[in-house]
């Protein structure tokens, strides 16, 4: 996530007029969180709210500074989007049915920056839609851009998360609500999920059918990518017999050996030494068989996560032992 220039921000209260006191709205933040009024009670409704919730606003350069005031009750979430933008109608959208159910833990402040551009220039905003969180009168978290409404619902949770003990009107909306605002459930890829069901039952030529058959439409799917490298291993792994660890170790020319043992290893989470088995094994051979050696190392690898520290550790490794 991105977030706005902290330089920026603290210009908010220069950059409109009427603007926002962000130091005098600091120095009452303490009074503030004692409070339990309702995040709609203080000063009124600051701006239009279009039938939906009173926590639920269109904000003006006018009505601006009412609403970031409310920041001290509950976080203020601020979409910055334009009319023209379809990827801000959109966020608009999910984010308003968001906010309908949150019975006001969060407000969602909707501008408009064809009409209200200072608030845009006060955030530096260089791109619509952009989101901003602002809590207790200051900027605190943002991002750019559409992203996922899974993916958007888990942001306002961790909001929520880290200032429920800070700003009191959390908890009110949500007692209001009944429930914090949940994650909405991402509807699972039925591809994905014929695949798991062949791994799981042990199928791991379906599964890798299954997950072949995604990535040849789209190469970029990391669950599939991922699925199928799980799928292969596992059905070498159920294969292999944990005695050919012996027998690589005694003829380390065999490379049909050295792969299988790698496999083995990786299999009782001998990790590093399967990592150091089939780098040792480049070193050794040339041509074809290096490349062959390569490649069964670069597979293993996918098993695990990018930022495995054993992986790391063995693709620099490999690295050495290649150039």
């Amino acid at each position: 996530m991105t977030r706005p220039d902290p330089r920026k921000t603290a210009a908010l209260s220069a950059a409109l007029s009427g603007a926002v006191d962000l130091g005098a709205l600091k120095a009452r933040a303490d009074a503030a969180r004692t409070a339990s009024a309702a995040p709609a009670a203080s000063g009124g409704s600051p701006s239009p709210d279009n039938g939906s919730a009173p926590w639920i606003v269109d904000v003006t350069e006018a009505s601006f500074q009412a609403v970031v005031e409310q920041s001290l009750q509950v976080p203020v979430v601020v979409l910055l989007g334009a009319s023209y933008s379809p990827e801000s109608q959109a966020l608009a959208a999910t984010l308003t049915r968001f906010a309908q159910s949150s019975g006001g833990a969060w407000i969602l402040a909707r501008v408009d920056l064809e009409t209200a551009p200072r608030i845009g220039q006060a955030f530096g905003v260089q791109s619509v839609p952009t989101t901003v969180a602002v809590a207790a009168g200051q900027p605190i978290d943002a991002f750019a851009g559409p992203i996922a409404d899974a993916e958007l619902s888990q942001w306002i949770s961790r909001l929520l998360d880290a200032l429920r003990d800070r700003l009191p009107g959390i908890r009110a909306g949500e007692a209001r609500a009944g429930a914090p605002v949940e994650q909405e459930e991402v509807p699972e890829d039925p591809r994905i999920v014929a695949a798991e069901e062949a791994f799981e039952r042990g199928d791991y030529a379906a599964a890798q059918g299954f997950y072949s058959e995604i990535l040849a439409s789209e190469p970029a799917n990391e669950l599939a990518r991922e699925g199928l490298a799980q799928a292969r291993f596992a059905e070498r792994a159920e294969a292999v017999d944990p005695a050919v660890i012996a027998k690589a170790d005694g003829a380390p020319e065999d490379i049909d050996a050295q792969l299988a043992a790698a496999d083995a290893q990786v299999a009782v989470q001998q990790v590093e030494e399967a990592f150091r088995r089939l780098v040792d094994t480049v070193r050794r051979v040339h041509g074809d068989d290096r490349d062959r050696v390569r490649q069964h190392l670069v597979g293993l690898f996918e098993l695990f996560p990018a930022d495995d520290p054993r992986v790391a550790a063995a693709r620099r490794n490999l690295a050495s032992a290649l150039y």
